[in-house]
């Protein structure tokens, strides 16, 4: 930064302003809490060529008129021949003048760049001058100051701060007030360029601001009818030229005058709308219903988004004059002109002519006109008619030929039928493009089923008619109209659940599209397959109408919109037809039971919706309300068990118990179930308890019966426990077992086997946090199960014997898999179940296939020996009639 210099002439009274200037000095130093040097403490000033001169003696540095000098305060431990001099910025230097240093302190921490080193001469002169910092001392010790100060000649550790200012005088400088100037060219190119991302919004805009000028002369007209006369008309028309790239909207509206149109199109940012809107706060009809909708005032300028050219022509009732306007893209002028071409009078409004661009001559097509409109303007609530080609059929006479008449013929003088022929007769008329009244807007009283599901098949490209539909208007706080729509069926991408941006919500702002691309604003990511439109007055947009700012206003939106979709699945939930909530359930379960993941809020909300089977209900499902009603009067919380599909579920070893009390257990099949089931963690006051964890308490504890059986098994537990080594955190006696001989159990706050399971399948799972969230893993076994009691024989009499080891080891590996878990070496299992089943096949059918190997070759040699036996001859036995007797 260049050092602060202020030029003056000598003239009487210098030594007045050189002593108020030392005050000045005197007075910063003091202000700084530091000690005014006393031994060579110097002020200095450095002329144009950087000479310093020395200002602390009489008499006053002679100063040449023309050349301004440099007066420089500087005060450091340290010496002038071994560092270089460092100047403040201007604010900083009048700040510790003005102020002294301990009101800106803060200001010497300014002190970046180093000025240029004194000259040689300068150097030799001042060798060994000390100067002292005006920084106060706890200042000095900070983080530039290192090392403790020093005396003597050496280099002290420190910075040195430099104040420079020509002359001081004790009154406040004087104060300019600047407004803000803008570069007009590259102001443009910004909000061309910049701020909006989609090109198709240059027709909203520009009919928004057409609806405007309507609506205004509308409002006006109440009290002043004369400003309709001529057309009372209110409409929008627009009409394209798609061979010369021109598209023209006109409306006939409240127009301008010469002064409004420099204000409106002249000035950027200035909105005539919002000026309108403030006129009428500030009168007496500040009650008033107004539909206007412009905000910014730059909705103008997005035409030059498709136009290189743009020419307005505009007449004012207010007017006898019509005045044309014209601008065109990167430019920071505009010319303004009379018309004086009577075939371009307008009676009354505007007329927008827009020349485009090379590149976007597209959209000067009709059709492409006509889809604008209904996508984004389709319900402004004045007429848009559209210039459109179209046809009639009509029935012409066809010459017929000479020749073949007489080839055919027919006599000449008799009559015939003349032959005609069908052609379609083309012309160009004006349409209407759009709905001036949408649904939402009328009272829901008024709108029957068929309506609604019409509106719902045309706005969403659907062809099967919603579940359910809610129409209704908030009031109060935030105001807006909405109608929300469960589809039938999910969609066939089948993204929704992990993709929030479905464009299933359509927003409008006073009936104007805006947009249905948000990021979970306006709808949870789980309730994203609810459909619908949400329309409101005083939704806080940015500039280009594309982005929902994040405010209160929106919070409470969101907020009311999910409770009214909640609502209505509530309603399909607890409808007579069954059929139809199964369907939503089929369709959108999955995004429910994200829902108790994501949004703790709503948990009362969600629950109610949800759905399992159980073992008491393996083929429908059931919900949580049914369970509550279905449960023993003694059962204190909700029982499930997590498994890959009913069947596993059901033959759990987990369940047998709880089969014997016929206690029901809900079946968590799908895998997010368990997790959606963790974050709800209770429902009616009852905790939802997983029966593949350790600690299960079925409500049958007997404390005596439980400490003999430790009495008994407890020598069994530890052995097991020796043997199994760290496989296991311990072994217990099991009270929900009835037929298996052991089970696995998790511990009561890590992941269960299903849980396991899951995360090791994930693509992008981190395998070094299976080892973490592994639970400790409880092997519990039934003291009732013959194998546990073979083995408790075994442990009393052998405990070292090698079978009952193995056997031990064998009954663990079949454990994990019974129990849900996966075998850390499939193959090892294999090999103890295969050598398991030799040993105990073993001579069971080789022993009876010696024995009668042995009886054949004894009957072989007999017959050897006693040779071929005599062959008997066959006697003829006469047959015997039989008579009955009566």
């Amino acid at each position: 930064m260049p050092p602060y210099r202020r030029s003056y002439r000598r003239r009487s009274g210098t030594s007045s302003r050189r002593r108020n200037f030392d005050e000045a000095v005197q007075r910063a130093v003091e202000g700084a809490n530091a000690v005014p040097p006393t031994n060579g403490g110097r002020v200095f000033a450095l002329t144009a060529d950087n000479t310093p001169t020395e200002l602390g003696k009489d008499p006053w540095v002679p100063v040449n008129r023309s050349q301004p000098i440099t007066v420089s305060l500087s005060f450091e431990f340290a010496t002038f021949d071994h560092t270089n001099m460092h100047r403040l910025s201007r604010r900083s230097v009048n700040s510790l003048l003005r102020y002294g240093g301990h009101r800106r302190r803060d200001a010497t921490a300014a002190a970046s760049i180093a000025s240029p080193n004194l000259n040689d001469s300068g150097r030799e002169r001042d060798a060994g001058v000390r100067c002292y910092s005006i920084l106060p001392t706890s200042i000095c010790s900070g983080p530039a100051f290192p090392k403790p100060l020093k005396s003597g000649k050496m280099i002290l550790s420190g910075k040195r701060y430099e104040s420079t200012a020509s002359e001081f005088q004790t009154s406040d400088a004087p104060v300019e007030k600047y407004e803000y100037q803008a570069e007009v060219s590259r102001l443009m190119d910004l909000i061309v360029n910049s701020l909006y991302s989609n090109k198709e919004v240059f027709l909203r805009e520009l009919i928004s601001n057409a609806s405007d000028a309507l609506d205004k002369l509308r409002f006006l007209s109440v009290t002043e009818p004369q400003l309709l006369e001529g057309s009372s008309e209110l409409d929008i028309r627009i009409q394209t030229d798609q061979e010369n790239g021109v598209i023209t909207l006109t409306d006939s509206g409240i127009g301008m005058t010469h002064q409004e149109l420099v204000d409106s199109l002249g000035t950027i940012a200035h909105s005539g709308t919002a000026k309108f809107l403030k006129a009428l706060k500030d009168s007496k009809d500040s009650g008033s219903d107004s539909n206007l909708i412009g905000q910014f005032g730059v909705g103008f300028y997005s035409a030059f988004l498709v136009a290189d050219k743009v020419v307005v022509s505009t007449k004012s009732p207010k007017s006898d004059k019509q005045y044309v306007w014209e601008g065109e893209a990167n430019s920071s002028s505009y010319l303004i002109r009379e018309e004086t071409d009577p075939e371009k009078f307008i009676p009354r409004g505007t007329s927008i002519k827009l020349h485009l661009k090379r590149d976007e001559k597209g959209f000067a097509h009709p059709e492409r006109i006509e889809r604008l409109i209904k996508n984004y303007s389709q319900f402004v609530s004045f007429p848009i008619y559209t210039w459109q080609e179209k046809g009639y059929t009509k029935e012409v006479e066809v010459d017929e030929d000479p020749a073949e008449a007489k080839k055919d013929g027919v006599d000449d003088n008799v009559e015939k039928k003349k032959k005609t022929k069908k052609i379609v007769e083309k012309y160009w008329d004006w349409e209407l493009t759009n709905e001036t009244q949408p649904i939402w807007l009328r009272n829901p009283k008024e709108v029957t089923t068929e309506q609604y599901n019409e509106f719902y098949k045309k706005t969403f490209n659907e062809y099967l008619e919603p579940l359910a539909s809610s129409h209704f208007t908030t009031e109060g706080e935030v105001e807006f109209r909405s109608i929300l729509y469960v589809p039938a069926v999910t969609p066939m991408e089948k993204e929704d659940i992990v993709n929030p941006k479905t464009k299933n919500i359509r927003l409008y702002v006073k009936r104007v599209f805006i947009s249905n691309d948000f990021d979970g604003e306006l709808f949870p990511r789980y309730l994203s397959f609810v459909k619908g439109v949400v329309d409101s007055n005083d939704l806080p947009l940015n500039v280009s109408r594309e982005i929902l700012q994040e405010s209160r206003i929106v919070r409470i939106m969101r907020k009311r919109l999910v409770r009214k979709a909640f609502d209505m699945i509530l309603g399909i939930s607890v409808s007579e037809n069954r059929e139809d909530y199964e369907k939503f359930w089929e369709n959108f379960g999955k995004h429910l039971k994200l829902g108790c993941i994501e949004d703790r809020e709503n948990h009362k909300r969600l629950a109610p919706l949800l759905r399992f089977f159980s073992s008491q209900s393996e083929e429908e499902m059931i919900s949580l309300d049914e369970y509550v009603e279905n449960m023993k009067p003694d059962q204190k919380d909700i029982y499930y068990i997590a498994a890959d599909s009913v069947t596993s579920a059901k033959n759990t070893p987990f369940l047998e118990r709880l089969y014997e009390k016929d206690l029901e257990v809900l079946f968590l099949v799908d895998p997010i179930d368990e997790v959606a089931v963790t974050n709800l963690k209770s429902y009616k006051e009852k905790n939802f308890v997983d029966i593949s964890k350790e600690d299960l308490d079925i409500g049958d504890k007997n404390e005596e019966k439980e400490k003999e059986m430790k009495q008994e098994f407890g020598h069994i537990c530890d052995w097991m426990k020796k043997q199994l080594g760290d496989k296991v955190a311990s072994v217990q006696i099991s009270n929900r077992l009835k037929t298996s001989p052991c089970v696995l159990v998790s511990g009561k706050f890590g992941w269960s086997a299903n849980m396991e399971r899951l995360m090791k399948s994930q693509t992008v799972g981190d395998s070094s946090s299976l080892d973490f969230m592994r639970s400790r893993r409880v092997f519990e076994i039934n003291p009732e199960h013959p194998i546990i009691q073979m083995l408790n024989a075994a442990c009393k009499n052998n405990g070292d014997d090698e079978e009952a080891l193995r056997a031990i080891d064998l009954l663990y590996e079949t454990a994990l898999i019974s129990s849900g878990f996966t075998p850390e070496s499939p193959s090892q299992l294999g090999g103890k179940i295969y050598e398991m089943m030799s040993v105990a096949l073993s001579n069971k059918w080789t022993t009876q296939q010696a024995a009668f190997d042995m009886h054949s070759s004894q009957a072989q040699e007999a017959e050897i020996v006693t040779g071929p036996e005599p062959t008997l001859e066959a006697e003829l036995v006469e047959p015997i009639e039989i008579t009955s007797q009566k």
